[in-house]
């Protein structure tokens, strides 16, 4: 199963996106033998754009068959083994991939918001978006530790 990021920005050198490259890296790693293939970061250009203007870039990049879930602050908070079954169980389901939308500074329009089969946040508060990169891989790669019973994840 293919999973993406979707997020609108550019990274730039720095700890969030040594993070980032970290964990994406990682989340390679254990999922070629669970059947993930190889997490993709699609980077949306947002210079000049407003929110509507992102969002339709946004959806553009959005693959047909692909799941969205759009990370927002109206979004449902779960827990690392919540994260990683809806992973696994859409794996397990045969769903072609996941794509996860991280939004600009001003979020996400209602287009994305209703394209979304799910909304899911990180809390009340508001995170720097490249920091939400970083957290968004951390957790990704976290799912399959999970699943694959491996000592990264202790449970909670």
């Amino acid at each position: 199963m293919r999973v993406s990021i979707l997020a609108v920005g550019r990274s730039k050198a720095g700890p969030e996106r040594l993070l980032t490259d970290e964990y994406r890296n990682r989340f390679d790693a254990l999922g070629r033998g669970m059947g993930f293939a190889a997490l993709d970061i699609a980077e949306i250009d947002a210079k000049g754009a407003g929110r509507e203007a992102e969002s339709v870039r946004l959806l553009e990049r959005l693959p047909r068959s692909h799941t969205l879930i759009a990370l927002d602050e109206r979004g449902k908070t779960m827990n690392s083994d919540a994260f990683s079954a809806l992973l696994t169980t859409a794996r397990d389901e045969g769903a072609p991939g996941i794509a996860f939308a991280i939004g600009g500074a001003d979020g996400h329009s209602d287009a994305v918001r209703n394209r979304a089969g799910k909304l899911i946040s990180f809390g009340k508060m508001t995170w720097p978006h490249m920091l939400v990169r970083a957290m968004l891989t951390e957790q990704l790669y976290r799912a399959l530790a999970i699943a694959a019973n491996h000592p990264y994840h202790r449970g909670g």
